[in-house]
């Protein structure tokens, strides 16, 4: 039988990418890796959760690892499996076990999508022993000091069927993410659309008008990213109402009023 292993090198991140802190988070989650302590990143859609974990990555100098959960994601996505190839059966590590072999940072985005079966295998890496048991080889992989578990949720989300678990949630440091005050969204607009000031001024005072639709209508307002998505398309000439139908109004909903709500709002400011 033979094992193909994961190349650590094709996974690091070589320029630097660009984030803005908002409070102590950089600094709380250097410290949770130096002590070798699993890190939850909590929050709404598009805040910036994702951003954060390749930053640290590239300031940490680590290769980063990333997966998205979804609801067929299984503990064999993650851990491995054998696979026929050319006659020999081989091993081919998943994303947890690559991480764990070669000292990465493993970022479960959206961990709460995944199957059940999953946060069992996250258990006993994201406590004091460290390790990933991997059944069908026979194997107890133990992480190097150089691993880092990290996951994310989103709260807003939470339901008796999708909420993660106190087992799970008392094994992690948390750190809560939310959008950013309106200079630094600002900011971030300008800095990631090129586009001017006033523009993303703008664009941020609608994002506040939809967030209070939050629960009157929407399940969410517009995201930080939503945001720098409409800020590009004007950047390349598209008319503002047009670009916040089609980036912001459009992802929000399909519910023919809300549309129509959410439009005329951005009709007013732009």
């Amino acid at each position: 039988m033979q094992a193909r292993i994961l190349k650590p090198e094709a996974y690091f991140i070589e320029n630097e990418p660009y984030y803005q802190p908002v409070g102590d988070e950089i600094s709380v989650f250097e410290a949770a890796y130096r002590n070798q302590l699993p890190v939850l990143l909590k929050g709404p859609t598009g805040c910036g959760k994702t951003r954060f974990t390749e930053h640290m990555a590239w300031r940490l100098k680590r290769p980063l690892i990333t997966v998205s959960c979804h609801d067929d994601l299984t503990a064999s996505d993650l851990v491995g499996r054998f696979l026929v190839k050319g006659g020999e059966t081989i091993w081919v590590d998943g994303p947890l076990a690559a991480a764990v072999r070669v000292g990465g940072i493993c970022y479960l985005d959206e961990v709460v999508e995944a199957r059940k079966d999953t946060t069992v295998v996250i258990h006993p890496l994201a406590d004091d022993r460290r390790v990933l048991p991997m059944e069908k080889v026979g194997e107890l992989l133990e992480a190097t000091p150089d691993f880092c578990l990290a996951i994310s949720f989103n709260p807003g989300y939470q339901s008796v069927l999708k909420d993660l678990k106190q087992s799970t949630r008392q094994r992690f440091v948390a750190l809560e993410f939310d959008y950013p005050e309106p200079a630094l969204e600002q900011k971030i607009i300008e800095n990631e659309a090129s586009v001017d000031a006033e523009m993303a001024a703008r664009l941020v005072k609608f994002a506040h008008m939809t967030r209070n639709l939050k629960g009157s209508g929407l399940d969410e307002g517009a995201s930080t990213r939503l945001l720098v998505h409409a800020a590009k398309l004007i950047t390349s000439g598209v008319d503002p109402v047009v670009a916040c139908r089609s980036s912001i109004a459009q992802a929000l909903t399909d519910d023919v009023d809300m549309l129509v709500a959410v439009n005329e709002l951005s009709a007013s400011l732009f």
